[in-house]
């Protein structure tokens, strides 16, 4: 068994699949949305692993990114993260971990979801060390 089908096995249940995509396997799933008069907003999550095996390396990134359509789409006053908002980060994979929970709490406030994230990345993890890969969280960015 390959890590991608370890990993939609273990996170059956869960909304979206990882699948391939020009050699990294991504997930895309709407996870909450919101209606308003005349306006929609989506909370997706993505999440995109890639496997590299001449260096015995899973790389891992995800992210919450929110989208508005309608009326009001383009005001800058109501979206989470608009503006600055710091937090403390470690160079350990558990801080950069950290910058999720914060963006999940801030968007816990907004939209009511119970996407269990943690399942996803923990997925991989598993799949990677469990293949004898060495595992390797990074933010959103290109892998």
């Amino acid at each position: 068994m390959d890590i991608l089908e370890r990993v939609n096995g273990s996170i059956e249940g869960l909304p979206g699949r990882f699948e391939p995509k020009g050699g990294v396997f991504c997930l895309e799933a709407v996870i909450a949305e919101r209606k308003a008069f005349l306006s929609k907003q989506k909370l997706t999550y993505y999440a995109r692993f890639k496997v590299d095996g001449p260096k015995g390396l899973v790389t891992f990134t995800e992210k919450l990114e929110e989208r508005k359509s309608g009326l009001g789409a383009g005001g800058v006053d109501e979206s989470v993260g608009t503006g600055f908002k710091g937090w403390k980060t470690s160079s350990s994979a558990e801080g950069l971990e950290g910058v999720m929970e914060e963006q999940s709490r801030l968007f816990g406030e907004k939209y009511q979801y119970s996407f269990d994230f943690k399942r996803v990345r923990e997925a991989v993890r598993r799949a990677a060390e469990e293949a004898g890969f060495s595992f390797e969280y990074r933010l959103w960015g290109k892998l």
